[in-house]
């Protein structure tokens, strides 16, 4: 017996069996017809007395790369986008949790975190599926759920405020990465008995960090990265040796902190879990992409590298330091001792280094943009590296005029990284399954989901508002 005419309407297009396009196609098919079909296998006709059966087109075998990835360039992107300033400002997250708070706190919100960056790659997928396109940016994943639903004018708006907040968060990124760099290499020549200030540091690595920055391949970044990862490691292992030596009693520290500076930690926890912006760049560029989100896959092993050395650099450190955690574990360390030294450089060449890969996202939403409005070739690449150069000198204002690391680094989770990694994932995968309600039983993805977003917003409004009056108050 025949399919019923809506499966043969709903049919994205034919795959030979080699699963390769076919250029007779059934009648065309919309987004929402594809949503409403779920993942059911298609019948079409080429001939009109025939019937064969037809698979669902698979996004990851239409992908055509010049320079993908391996696996292990991906981990070392995955470590590189999260092995950065942020967690050596764990000890000043747990100061203002407390011990166990900071604890528990970190390894949730870590497990949440990284069950979102799942969500936003599944609904990706779902939705390059039903578009029939091997990839999709954040924006597009947010644009084209609502599209599915019926909202495109609503969709049009929220991949605008998703790119918004992507170049937001990444800016953000980069400007403290710009200062990080600059206040440790102060420390190190003063060790070496040059005195210097921050300003002309930065003033001096201005000219090698646009010329880093002129690089546009996640491929020609891959060893960039693989240098920065062993270096923020190599960092991190000597801080132990510090961390680990004569540490006092868990009850010098407070367990819990007030409610008072709980937006604080939330704030800095979510700007160390910064790799949402990398996200889909990284899975898209994969030579073999199934691997990403496998269990034991690339994402996996990634985050859980990461939110292990998370939690021991902020548990240890507040430990060790107390209430005189700075914003950055490596400002605690002796100064006098060589290995303390050693600590700064390292961090501050694979913050360096890491740089690139933050400014990669921003470039990858404003270059299509500026390029667009240059017919030659020559002119649009002339036009690209420009506003390169210009978004460089930004972050470079920004880094001059920070009053305070720790606060502006809870500013900038609070705003862009909460919404970005807590509240849009869950949203997205809310809207991409309305069609056909695919949503378990009891519903129970919609009430997870709604359950993380109102998290997630909590922890923007709340942590927002807290860094702002402390930003303000560290300025008076």
């Amino acid at each position: 017996m025949a399919p019923n005419l809506h499966e043969v309407e709903s049919a994205p297009l034919l795959l030979d069996e080699n699963n390769n396009r076919n250029d007779q196609r059934v009648k065309p098919t919309s987004p929402l017809d594809a949503a409403l079909n779920g993942s059911r296998k298609f019948y079409g006709s080429t001939n009109g007395n025939s019937w064969q059966k037809i698979e669902r087109y698979d996004p990851l075998q239409h992908r055509k790369l010049d320079n993908p990835t391996t696996n292990l360039d991906t981990l070392m992107h995955i470590l590189n986008g999260n092995l950065g300033t942020g967690i050596l400002a764990m000890p000043d997250a747990f100061k203002n949790s407390g011990l166990y708070l900071g604890l528990f706190g970190t390894m949730i919100m870590g497990s949440i975190c990284t069950h979102c960056m799942h969500i936003l790659v599944r609904c990706a997928r779902e939705l390059c599926s039903r578009y029939q396109v091997p990839s999709m940016s954040f924006a597009e994943v947010g644009q084209n759920c609502l599209e599915c639903s019926g909202l495109p004018r609503l969709g049009r708006l929220i991949g605008f405020m998703i790119n918004s907040f992507l170049v937001l968060m990444q800016i953000g990124f980069c400007s403290v990465y710009f200062l990080f760099v600059a206040v440790n290499i102060r420390d190190f020549l003063e060790y070496a008995s040059i005195q210097t200030d921050v300003f002309t540091v930065l003033a001096g690595i201005l000219i090698p960090m646009i010329a880093l920055n002129m690089i546009r391949s996640l491929k020609l970044l891959a060893p960039t990265s693989m240098v920065a990862s062993v270096l923020a490691i190599s960092g991190i292992t000597i801080s132990f040796v510090f961390l680990l030596q004569d540490l006092p009693r868990t009850t010098t520290v407070s367990a819990v902190q007030s409610w008072n500076t709980l937006p604080l930690y939330f704030g800095t926890a979510m700007y160390a879990i910064e790799g949402i912006g990398v996200l889909l760049p990284l899975e898209s560029n994969m030579k073999t992409p199934r691997d990403f989100c496998r269990w034991n896959g690339v994402l996996n092993t990634g985050m859980a590298i990461v939110v292990t050395l998370y939690t021991a650099i902020g548990f240890y450190g507040y430990l060790k330091y107390g209430d005189a955690a700075e914003g950055s574990i490596t400002l605690n360390l002796p100064s006098e001792v060589f290995l303390g030294q050693l600590v700064r450089l390292l961090m501050a060449v694979a913050v360096f280094a890491s740089y690139a890969l933050q400014f990669y996202v921003p470039m990858s939403i404003l270059s299509p943009v500026v390029r667009r409005q240059f017919g030659s070739r020559d002119a649009q690449d002339c036009v690209e590296y420009t506003v390169r150069i210009a978004l460089v000198l930004v972050t470079f204002t920004l880094a001059a005029i920070i009053p305070n690391l720790g606060a502006f680094i809870s500013l900038v989770g609070a705003v862009s990284t909460s919404t970005l990694a807590l509240v849009f994932p869950p949203l997205i995968e809310i809207v991409t399954f309305w069609p056909g309600r695919q949503y378990g039983r009891w519903n129970w993805i919609f009430w997870k989901d709604v359950a993380i977003a109102c998290f997630g917003m909590s922890g923007f409004l709340i942590g927002t508002s807290t860094s702002v009056t402390q930003i303000v108050t560290n300025w008076e």
